[in-house]
């Protein structure tokens, strides 16, 4: 081997010593803690979804200006959100644990009170879409249980307290005649529905995001969102998830929301901000 080469490896070598030198100083130690899996977190208290009392990433926020804000709130819909729901089994102790349903009330009351714009999202599936040659594990569920289903995209027939309608306490606020209801998702993400297209008509670029569930349409949305060049609050408490033998869908969707929401807030948080952008 030539002694150039030596060289060559000795500076490559030097410089991946100094990029991950770098981001030892960035992390401040901290990801020798998570490396060796462990956290500071109080979840040694007993709480599974305490944050850590020291945590490794940089603080990021999002600045809430009515302008080009708006509320957006995944499936606030019956089969998610009540007891008569077909998820209610899987997905009721976690809601009930985090105040979901009230706390999504919460946001639509102050986002409507201030003339903020509001923008559901709402999941239907039609007669052909159970048709579907593939799919994944929480699809086939969905179509197996007749998750909100409607009877079809031009009809409204059973449609009033079905598991698909909007929770009866949220329609004050969403049948207004002023709030956005984009066309259906059909799996978890916006991609395949006119929500971004509204949102965009209505200069918005700054999201608060909330609704159901927190580790599907949720994170779907906020992924796809951030994507597309959005600033997005998370409401850690207005979402909930399933838990399964699988796991816990809001453990699951929470660390993703620390990593990569520019903001995570408590309900109260964001009741605040939207107040105080009157």
């Amino acid at each position: 081997m030539s002694c150039c080469s030596n060289h060559g490896k000795s500076r490559e070598t030097a410089k991946g010593l100094d990029r991950r030198n770098m981001l030892k100083a960035a992390l401040g130690g901290a990801a020798v803690v998570a490396a060796a899996g462990m956290s500071d977190s109080a979840q040694a208290a007993g709480d599974p979804y305490a944050d850590p009392v020291k945590g490794a990433l940089p603080k990021t926020d999002v600045t809430v200006d009515l302008s080009n804000t708006a509320l957006v709130v995944t499936d606030p819909q019956i089969d998610f959100l009540s007891p008569k729901g077909v998820t209610w089994k899987v997905v009721g102790k976690s809601v009930e644990h985090h105040g979901t349903v009230d706390n999504i009330g919460r946001l639509l009351k102050a986002a409507k009170s201030v003339g903020m714009t509001v923008a559901i999202s709402p999941h239907y599936y039609y007669p052909t879409d159970h048709g579907w040659k593939f799919g994944g594990p929480l699809e086939k569920l969905m179509h197996a249980i007749g998750m909100f289903d409607r009877k079809g995209p031009l009809s409204l027939n059973d449609f009033e307290g079905s598991g698909a309608d909007f929770m009866p306490q949220y329609k004050e606020y969403i049948n207004d005649g002023k709030t956005i209801i984009s066309s259906p998702h059909k799996v978890y993400g916006p991609e395949a529905n006119d929500l971004n297209l509204q949102l965009r008509k209505a200069g918005i670029d700054k999201i608060i995001l909330a609704g159901m569930s927190a580790n599907l349409c949720v994170q779907a949305h906020m992924h796809e969102l951030l994507e597309m060049g959005y600033e997005v609050a998370v409401v850690r408490d207005a979402t909930a998830a399933a838990m399964l033998p699988e796991g816990d869908g809001y453990q699951a969707a929470l660390i993703n929301f620390r990593y990569m929401a520019n903001a995570l807030w408590r309900t109260d948080e964001a009741v605040k901000r939207i107040m105080a952008a009157k």
